[in-house]
């Protein structure tokens, strides 16, 4: 075991106020593919990027498109957590980590156990009818063809997820917010910290135990205080 990994083991087994900040990195370890990475399947099946695809606009002015999208790149419901997300569960259910802040929309998290998770982006397990508000889960995404549509009113299903050109939720913020600013240990792992607004995030950290678990370097390195290179699922499986 690395210096690193036992200077985090003994921050967490002395600390009951851990808040955990995770991005794409901790799902691409149960098998869901980051989409900001360009793989030949992509290209050979849609005409224009993922930002674009993903977006407010092209939701509203291409909405079958966007569900071709969404359905094919987004919708991996047979994904399991892994032994981050397992053993982040298993810290709240002792008493020492007191929230995840997550921008992952796959709710892997809950899935491990997890019970305080801010999911800045949402989530694709809640879908809502855009005219009467009735709730859908994934599977009847999923399943659905075309544009899925309400049973009730025929109104157009949107997924409570943040598109590009849309706000955060204020509440979810404020949440993440308040459990990052009052948090003793902060782990931040498996997100390239370049994501605004949720990068900016770690500007509410006030503690002296920063800790950045990624593969590569982020602008954020220079800030941590303690650094932990690897696979983040292998790296929580030894704590």
């Amino acid at each position: 075991m690395t210096d690193a990994v036992n200077t985090l083991k003994q921050w967490v087994d002395e600390s009951d106020n851990i808040v955990f900040f995770g991005g794409a990195g901790v799902s691409t370890e149960s098998g869901i593919p980051d989409f900001r990475s360009v793989d030949g399947l992509y290209h050979q099946q849609y005409d224009y990027p993922p930002e674009t695809i993903l977006s407010h606009t092209f939701y509203r002015r291409m909405t079958e498109e966007f569900y071709r999208f969404y359905r094919a790149k987004m919708l991996a419901l047979s994904a399991q957590p892994n032994a981050a997300h397992k053993k982040l569960a298993q810290w709240e259910q002792e008493g020492k980590l007191r929230a995840v802040v997550t921008q992952n929309i796959d709710g892997l998290h809950q899935a491990a156990g997890s019970k305080k998770v801010y999911e800045l982006h949402g989530s694709v397990h809640r879908n809502y009818c855009e005219k009467c508000g009735a709730f859908y889960d994934a599977e009847y995404i999923l399943h659905s063809t075309g544009v899925p549509v309400c049973e009730k009113c025929g109104g157009r299903i949107k997924p409570d997820v943040v598109l590009y050109e849309e706000g955060l939720d204020t509440a979810t913020m404020q949440g993440a917010v308040r459990a990052i600013s009052h948090a003793d240990v902060l782990i931040i792992g498996g997100t390239s910290l370049t994501v605004y607004p949720a990068a900016g995030l770690i500007d509410y950290y006030n503690g002296s135990k920063l800790v950045l678990i990624n593969r590569s370097v982020t602008p954020m390195d220079s800030r941590a205080d303690l650094l932990v290179q690897g696979s983040i699922g292998e790296i929580f499986s030894r704590l």
